[in-house]
Order: C-alpha cells, then sequence, then structure tokens
C-alpha cells in the first residue's frame, strides 16, 4: 500500500480484531488520515486489505516499524493503543514513550485495571505526555461503527481527544461519549459496566435454564426454538435490551453438523477475562453489595468444573417432589428477570457513587447511563428510567429506592420474582444470581436485619469487637455475653 498524501491525525497501536476496526471507524468518521501500527506483519496487511475493500485503503496505512508510525502523525499526536491489559500495555509504553514529544497523548482502550492506568499516568505526566485510559464497549462490531466510550485522565487530554471522539462514539440522543474524571475514572466506569454484564448474562441464562426445565400451559418442556420466541416477546417489552435481543437470535442458530440448535451443542462452562473478578474485588474493597455480580463470577467458576459436575451428579440426592413443582409461566418470568436486572444495574451504579464521591471523580450518574445508551453490551431502555430517576434526585444513595423504579418493583412482580425463586429452588434448579438479586433487594427493605445483630454479637463475644446499640447508634460498648 503506498504511503499517506498526508500525515495521520489519529494512530492505533495493535490491529487486531478491535484495533482494526477501530481504525476503520475513524477513517470513516473523521475523514482523515489514520495510521495503525502492528508487530505482526500479516495482522497489518489484513486491516490494510479490509481498508481498501470498504474504501478506506487510500485513508489508512499500517506499519510495522513503530517509528515510522509515529513519524506518520501530525502533533501533538493522538494514540489510541488496543493491546492486551497488563504486562504487553507497560511493553508497548516502553517502545513508544522515547519516540514521543512533550505534548503527545496516548489512549489506553483495553480492559485495564484503573490503577495501573493512574501508574502509567503519574509516569507519563513527570516527562510531559499525556495519558488516558478509556473503556471501549460494544465488540468488534461496535468498535467498527460506533462504540460506548468511557474515558478518565487529564482534562486538557480528554479536551483534545474530545471531537474525534464524539465522531467515532456510538450516538444515542448525541454521543455516547463520557469523561468520568482524573486518572483511572474511565477503566473503572467500564469495569462497572463488565460487572453488570456479568450480572445480566446470569440473569438470561437463568431464565432459559428455567425455561428448559419447567413446563408450559401445556404440560410439555420448552424447546430451545420456544426459547427464541419468549425472548423476542420479552425484547419487545420492558426487557428490551441489546443482550436479550442477541439472545433471542442466537438461540434460532442451527448447528451445521446436526438438526439440533447450536447453543444445545456449546459445552456447560464459562470462561472470564477477569473484569468480573476485578468488580466484586473492588466491591469489597468499598464496602458496597454485589450479590448478583458476585453470584454471576461464582456461577462462571463452578460452569468450569465440567467433569467434577458430570461425577457429581451421578451420586448427588436430587430430592425433588414433582406433585410440588408448579410451572413457570412466560409472563411470571419476565417479571423476574425484569426486577433481578434492576438489582444488578443499583449494584454497579452504587459502587460507581462511592469510588467517585472518594476520588472526586465526575463520573454522575446522568453522564455514566447516557454514555451506556448505546455502543456498549449493557445497553437497555431501562436505562432511560434510571435517568430519570436521577435527574429527579442526583444524589440518590441507591437506584432501587427512587419511587419512579418502586413504580415498576410493583408487587404483582415482586410475588412473580418470589414464585420463580421457589420453584426453582423445589425443582433443584441453581439460580444463584436470581436468588441473590432477591436477598439483595429484601435485605434492604427490611428496617431491622436480626441477623446482623447476633453477628455483632457474636463478633464481640469472641473477639471483642465491640457493638452499638439502637438506642446509642453513636456509642460503643462491649459486653461479657457468656459471663
Amino acid at each position: 500500500m503506498a504511503a499517506l498524501a498526508q500525515a495521520a491525525s489519529f494512530g492505533v497501536v495493535g490491529l487486531g480484531v478491535m484495533g482494526s476496526m477501530l481504525a476503520l471507524n475513524l477513517a470513516e468518521k473523521t475523514g482523515e488520515n489514520i495510521a495503525g501500527f502492528e508487530l505482526d506483519p500479516s495482522k497489518a496487511k489484513a486491516a490494510e486489505a479490509k481498508a481498501t475493500k470498504e474504501g478506506l485503503g487510500s485513508a489508512f496505512k499500517a506499519y510495522t516499524d513503530l517509528k515510522e508510525f509515529v513519524d506518520a502523525l501530525t502533533t501533538p499526536r493522538r494514540i489510541v493503543m488496543l493491546v492486551p491489559a497488563g504486562k504487553p500495555v507497560d511493553s508497548a509504553l516502553a517502545a513508544l514513550g522515547p519516540l514521543l514529544d512533550r505534548g503527545d497523548c496516548v489512549v489506553d482502550g483495553g480492559n485495564e485495571w484503573y490503577e495501573n492506568t493512574e501508574r502509567r499516568a503519574a509516569q507519563f505526566s513527570s516527562l510531559g505526555l499525556h495519558y488516558v485510559g478509556c473503556g471501549v464497549s460494544g465488540g468488534a462490531e461496535g468498535a467498527r461503527h460506533g462504540p460506548s466510550l468511557m474515558a478518565g485522565g487529564p482534562r486538557e487530554a480528554f479536551d483534545l481527544l474530545e471531537p474525534t471522539l464524539k465522531k467515532i462514539a456510538a450516538q444515542v440522543d448525541g454521543p455516547c461519549l463520557g469523561y468520568f474524571g482524573s486518572g483511572g475514572a474511565g477503566n473503572y466506569v467500564k469495569m462497572v459496566h463488565n460487572g453488570i454484564e456479568y450480572g445480566d448474562m446470569q440473569l438470561i441464562g437463568e431464565a432459559f435454564l428455567l425455561l428448559k426445565n419447567t413446563q408450559n400451559g401445556k404440560g410439555l418442556s420448552r424447546t430451545t426454538k420456544d426459547c427464541a420466541r419468549i425472548f423476542d416477546k420479552y425484547n419487545r417489552g420492558k426487557l428490551k435490551s441489546f443482550l436479550v435481543e442477541i439472545t433471542a437470535g442466537l438461540l434460532k442458530k442451527r448447528d451445521d453438523r446436526s438438526d439440533a440448535m447450536l447453543v444445545d451443542q456449546v459445552l456447560d462452562s464459562c470462561g472470564s477475562k477477569g473484569t468480573g473478578k476485578w468488580t466484586v474485588q473492588e466491591f469489597a474493597e468499598k464496602g458496597v453489595a454485589c450479590g448478583t455480580v458476585a453470584a454471576a463470577l461464582e456461577a462462571r467458576y463452578l460452569s468450569a468444573l465440567v467433569a467434577q459436575r458430570r461425577r457429581f451428579a451421578s451420586i448427588a440426592t436430587v430430592g425433588v417432589h414433582e406433585d410440588l413443582c408448579p410451572r413457570i409461566p412466560e409472563a411470571v418470568l419476565e417479571d423476574a428477570l425484569l426486577c433481578a436486572k434492576i438489582c444488578s444495574y443499583a449494584q454497579g451504579m452504587s459502587l460507581i457513587r462511592t469510588t467517585s464521591l472518594q476520588k472526586g471523580w465526575a463520573a454522575e450518574p446522568d453522564s455514566v447511563l447516557r454514555c451506556w445508551q448505546g455502543g456498549c453490551i449493557i445497553r437497555a431502555d431501562l436505562l432511560k428510567d434510571f435517568r430519570k430517576a436521577y435527574a429527579d434526585d442526583p444524589s440518590l444513595e441507591n437506584l432501587l429506592m427512587h419511587p419512579s423504579i418502586v413504580a415498576i418493583l410493583t408487587k404483582d412482580r415482586i410475588h412473580a420474582w418470589r414464585a420463580v425463586v421457589g420453584v426453582a429452588v423445589q425443582r433443584g434448579l441453581p439460580v444463584p444470581a436470581l436468588s441473590a438479586s432477591l436477598a439483595y433487594y429484601d435485605s434492604l427493605r427490611r428496617p431491622y436485619l436480626e441477623n446482623a445483630s447476633l453477628i455483632q454479637a457474636q463478633r464481640d463475644c469472641f473477639g471483642g469487637h465491640t457493638y452499638r446499640r439502637r438506642d446509642d447508634p453513636d456509642g460503643t460498648h462491649t459486653t461479657q455475653w457468656l459471663a
């Protein structure tokens, strides 16, 4: 491919699936020249071929020499990296940093641990360089046509990037782009997004398991094809979302090796790349409850024990009494899924609020939710309801506490939720996220938790950890409980 006629206005390091797609998005939406860098010559060549195929060949060039790549960029240079998190990022920066000039800006667009971003930002700042952590959500399709972008770092660096990022972001009531504060704020919001994603995916998976293992109104077990129709129906209602939409679609895919549906041939073992674990660890660090997200992470770990589960299934006692196990109507499951889904978002928003206040970030609820309305994996119609709630009360401690959300969680829907969890328990069907969401809801709604009183008494009894009294909440007390 011939050299670019003019210098490139933006550079992309890492031309794998995400990087090459983002480079094409930049070339198309900005109308400017874009340069890419890739160590693997075959990936560089493939990215150029893709650009040519899409009619963008004259606006994109891939380099395999890092200095040539840097020299091809206008100054101040704007470079986004899409390489695996951790050591690969440090290696890339070690090679890239010495070639940059003061005022240049590097953006890490990967799923990086936010404290790594803050460490790198401090190192770059000492050299007069800008470092921005920007979560990119939406997968390859989003990267190509419009992702959700969650940025954090120096404000002056974001100002340098913003005009371009606005053009390439998903567009729903404006660009799905947010600036959430200094340091690793952008990576943090993306991390929480992924935690909510874990919860939402597990909830949908549990709904599928329940549909497949309970009867319809005619006493027949539902097929995968039936389930596809049901999720299609759900996606036309209050549950309308990207994840429900793609679930309906993938349940319709037939296996090209047999007459079965493809999803039924997929090994029942979930993978994870670490962001779910980070999110649960961060919930624990900040002392914020995360029942749904934690249950989803644990469910993935349990799913991976395929051989162990197969062995235990052959010896375990089921203890199910079919006469005591009613069916689960589609509408009842829909209500349960809706209620539990709201809890997953409520937990994530509570963590963002807590950390943003502690660190002085600008991760306001409305700006976070607006950023998630398009492009990202957890986009859903419900976000409109959530934005209205926070617009009415920006200081809302927990999403569940706003009257408009309480109005969604009607008595009938809560009753349906309890019924679904109850039937699942009676049938021996694991629904950890649906159950954890319900426990989260029930814990929040109780004015007194007797179990907490007892646990604190136990702690004081064996460890002298003290306790507070209901009639003296500001004082501390200790007692010789067994004297």
